[in-house]
């Protein structure tokens, strides 16, 4: 079933969670809303599962418009953070409740509900729990149970709300894998919201980036990743270090002084003189040993702290006093472990960091007029 939401707002007082919203789902699609907390990807989820009324705009399943059809009536599944299981029923009679509520003239019999439910603890992995009670299960187990009720229904839609947000970050990562596949069985058009970046950016087909109760970017992980179309999207995908300078003609000057550090933006050769930001990932840092003697293209820090996890060192940089970056706080670097090894750094010793690749956001920009 695809989905269409056409210019929705929604105001809780005088906080507007939504403002004029337009999305565009496809049939059989697994969509993420990602986003800080209070940025409206739960209220927009809400709204589409019928749970909250939209001030304006609407709805469409199908081509059909659903704004004003009862949450009853829009077969839509729903798993929330907190499993919402029954504590005194079986895991098998949780997974049959929504099928045994039905009207009589819809219910299936018995028989074909007890088939229907174990089938679904297999497609779960869990029919070997049918008999015990939520207590008894981990909250990964509890999840997986909470996800098989809400398509026991056979729903046209599935809308998940932080599904993983209330377990560690191990089962986490074992369930976002095991949520894609069952995702990949199924076809089922699914929208989850999250606020973990890595969780969306692994899962989805495609990420629907919210800020502030706007839509600020859509695509696929890839192209978000890659291209970010905002400030806020940069920064919220991932680590990032954050530069102040002014662009002129296809290049950004760091800091203010003629001796800072040159970046090529050539997407801003028209640009003249203006106040500019660049957005570094760790990773495009390139860090040498400092020496006074040497001229450097690059930002001269004091390396304050070294942490190195697996194949991957991530070192903290204070810029120089006086220094010419534009960088308003510590510098995040990654680099190989090997790497970090083969320089002999410590901490409290000097070092380079030259951008190698940079997204330079000038202030004659759309987007930074959010």
């Amino acid at each position: 079933m695809s989905i269409a939401i056409r210019n929705v707002s929604k105001a809780f007082g005088n906080f507007h969670a939504l403002k004029d919203v337009s999305l565009d789902i496809e049939s059989g699609e697994l969509i993420a809303l990602l986003g800080p907390s209070g940025c409206g990807k739960t209220t927009l989820l809400r709204i589409i599962a019928g749970l909250e009324t939209a001030d304006q705009g609407h709805i469409f399943f199908s081509g059909e418009d659903t704004t004003d059809v009862h949450v009853r009536e829009r077969n839509v599944g729903f798993v929330f953070q907190h499993y919402a299981l029954f504590r005194h029923m079986s895991v098998f009679d949780n997974v049959a409740f929504g099928l045994r509520m039905r009207p009589k003239a819809t219910r299936p019999s018995d028989a074909v509900i007890k088939q229907k439910v174990m089938d679904l603890l297999k497609l779960v992995q869990l029919d070997w729990l049918a008999d015990r009670f939520p207590a008894q299960l981990s909250g990964g187990q509890r999840q997986r149970i909470a996800l098989a009720r809400a398509l026991a229904v056979e729903p046209k839609v599935l809308l998940l709300d932080e599904p993983f947000g209330a377990l560690d970050a191990k089962v986490r990562k074992e369930l976002r894998r095991w949520l894609r596949r069952l995702h990949d069985e199924l076809h089922v058009t699914s929208i989850f919201v999250t606020h973990d970046q890595e969780e969306a950016l692994e899962v989805a087909d495609r990420v629907v980036l919210m800020n502030s109760g706007v839509v600020e970017q859509v695509g696929s992980p890839q192209e978000v990743w890659d291209h970010p179309a905002s400030p806020f999207v940069y920064g919220f995908l991932g680590d990032v270090n954050l530069f102040h300078g002014r662009a002129h003609e296809g290049e950004m000057l760091l800091g203010d002084t003629a001796q800072g550090v040159r970046l090529q933006s050539p997407e801003h050769a028209a640009t003249q003189d203006a106040k500019a930001m660049a957005y570094v990932r760790p990773h495009d840092l390139d860090i040498t040993r400092y020496a006074a003697t040497k001229a450097h293209q690059g930002i001269a820090a004091r390396l304050v702290r070294a942490v190195v996890v697996g194949p991957i060192a991530r070192l903290e940089l204070e810029p120089h006093s006086g220094s010419t970056s534009g960088a308003k706080d510590l510098l995040e670097a990654h680099l190989g472990a090997q790497e970090f090894k083969a320089l002999g750094l410590k901490e409290g010793d000097d070092v380079v960091a030259t951008p190698r690749k940079a997204r330079v956001f000038v202030q004659e920009d759309p987007a930074l007029a959010i």
